[in-house]
């Protein structure tokens, strides 16, 4: 259950916030995102990786075709993809936009929409198999609904329509975990689906942490929640 639900409250809780209280310190939600991302990383490299190549193995010994090289070689497709699907989403899947709002008033963002639903949808996929990945997803997911409901209300595209993204947003990555759990022919391929997704959890949250650098000076409060979030992800069972 948590695996469709945490995903889920982690874009409710994160629309809350921004409703709620009305940050104004970018510099706070910078630091929650270097803490996410340093939070991702750390469930990716010290749980998910070490998990998926321990998968290989035991399939290596059954299929001499499928090996650590087959791994690696699609989490070097997941990169790809995270770039090209940024492309269109212009980096909200780390926090950040690289294109001006103006527009959105008339104009639904439809390549927006997609390029986060794939993204969300493919990170649902592990959660078969590797279901303690949903708090690195849950922590991710949480200043990215902050940062998308703030993106959107200064543009002006209005309350309901930002809750309804949101609110659809939310589902995808829900929808992942169940078409993992649930279409059988999807079985063989859970492996190199979570090989894929490392790739791109590897290739997020290293853009947040160096995006979240201020002219790339030393901040011991960005240092500091950095380790806590690798700490975190160290010591999560």
């Amino acid at each position: 259950m948590k695996n469709y639900l945490l995903p889920f409250l982690s874009i409710v809780i994160g629309a809350c916030l921004v409703l709620w209280l009305k940050p104004t310190h970018k510099s706070r939600l910078k630091l929650l995102l270097a803490f996410s991302g340093a939070f991702l990383m750390g469930m990716t490299i010290f749980h998910l990786l070490p998990e998926v190549y321990h998968e290989a193995l035991h399939a290596h010994e059954e299929h001499s075709d499928f090996g650590d090289k087959t791994i690696g070689l699609w989490i070097a497709v997941g990169i790809l993809l995270q770039i090209v699907l940024e492309f269109f989403s212009h980096g909200a899947e780390h926090g950040h936009f690289h294109s001006p709002a103006k527009g959105l008033q008339t104009h639904f963002p439809w390549g927006l929409f997609i390029s986060l639903s794939i993204h969300s949808v493919l990170e649902g996929f592990p959660l078969h198999e590797h279901s303690n990945m949903v708090y690195g997803i849950f922590i991710h997911h949480l200043p990215i609904a902050m940062v998308l409901t703030i993106f959107f209300l200064d543009s002006g595209i209005g309350l309901k329509r930002t809750l309804a993204f949101l609110f659809v947003f939310s589902l995808m990555t829900p929808l992942g975990a169940f078409l993992a759990n649930y279409v059988p022919a999807l079985l063989p391929y859970h492996n190199l689906m979570s090989a894929v997704v490392v790739g791109i959890f590897l290739h997020i949250s290293s853009v947040i942490l160096f995006e979240t650098s201020e002219n790339h000076q030393f901040n011991y409060r960005k240092l500091g929640v950095i380790v806590i979030g690798f700490a975190m992800a160290f010591l999560f069972n």
